[in-house]
């Protein structure tokens, strides 16, 4: 597996992460089956997971996905894990909570869930409208001051977002959305920023969520160039991102073995700069 650092101060993880949610949401595995789908990534060289406090079902079942993969990662060394507190997730909606109060309730909830005493990678979920969003990063600088996170991270920031949290705490990551039917991150600058400045970009839904992983072979003329190279549209897909910046690390989610095997197998596709034109034509 090829590897990556995780922004200018982090560790060396896989190029492919492993998001957690779809094993914690509703239609979720059983347990057993989650967690043979997580070794089965760790042991095809995966060492990045991507998980929250709110890939659960409702309010009841916080920290699920959490707990999760504390029992599936065990005391292994070497596995780097993210985690994001800023949402929750009442009668099971999304709404968001940046308040520093929450913010610290729910990583000292998290340390308790994955079992640890500092997490390596905390990330704000979302910026908070009723919040400003200062107040949420200084919590955050404030929890990585007293070392229960090691690296501060965003998520679904834009470009003027991520410089005001620079201004208060060095930032090791932003995750947004990214897939090839959703480019904002190329055309509202997020990606080449967090280029330039060397924040690892972690795009979540890669495919474009359950719906848009199922129908993915049939996204203009990219199932073509997957038979051409004897691949899934799906590792296809990564093996783009990948191919487009040196601090991309998508972390796509999956529910079976079969798909996160083959999600890290992307890590061995190399594409030229004349593959990813090409590719991106098919679109």
């Amino acid at each position: 597996m090829r590897t990556r650092k995780l922004g200018q101060s982090g560790p060396v993880v896989s190029v492919i992460g492993l998001g957690g949610m779809y094993l914690s949401i509703t239609g979720r595995p059983s347990e057993d089956d989650a967690i043979r789908t997580i070794e089965a990534s760790l042991a095809a060289g995966v060492t990045f997971i991507d998980t929250a406090d709110v890939y659960c079902t409702d309010e009841k079942d916080y920290g699920h996905n959490e707990r999760l993969i504390a029992k599936a990662v065990g005391k292994k060394a070497g596995i780097t894990i993210a985690t994001k507190g800023g949402l929750l997730r009442p009668n099971g909606s999304w709404t968001r909570d940046a308040t520093p109060d929450h913010l610290r309730a729910a990583c000292e909830a998290s340390l308790k869930a994955l079992g640890r005493d500092s997490i390596d990678l905390y990330q704000l979920h979302a910026p908070d409208p009723k919040v400003k969003l200062a107040e949420s990063i200084g919590a955050l600088a404030r929890l990585h001051d007293e070392g229960k996170i090691k690296l501060v991270g965003l998520s679904n920031v834009s470009v003027a977002e991520i410089k005001t949290a620079e201004a208060i705490v060095p930032i090791a990551s932003v995750q947004n959305r990214w897939n090839p039917a959703d480019r904002s991150p190329e055309e509202n600058g997020v990606l080449d920023y967090c280029t330039e400045r060397g924040i690892a970009f972690l795009p979540y839904s890669p495919f474009g969520g359950a719906s848009g992983a199922k129908s993915l072979h049939e996204l203009g003329h990219l199932s073509e160039h997957a038979k051409k190279r004897d691949v899934s549209p799906h590792r296809l897909v990564l093996a783009w991102m990948i191919a487009k910046s040196p601090i991309v690390i998508p972390i796509p989610g999956g529910r079976r073995i079969a798909s996160v095997e083959d999600s890290a197998r992307a890590a061995d596709l190399e594409l030229t700069a004349d593959d990813v034109r090409e590719i991106e034509a098919s679109f």
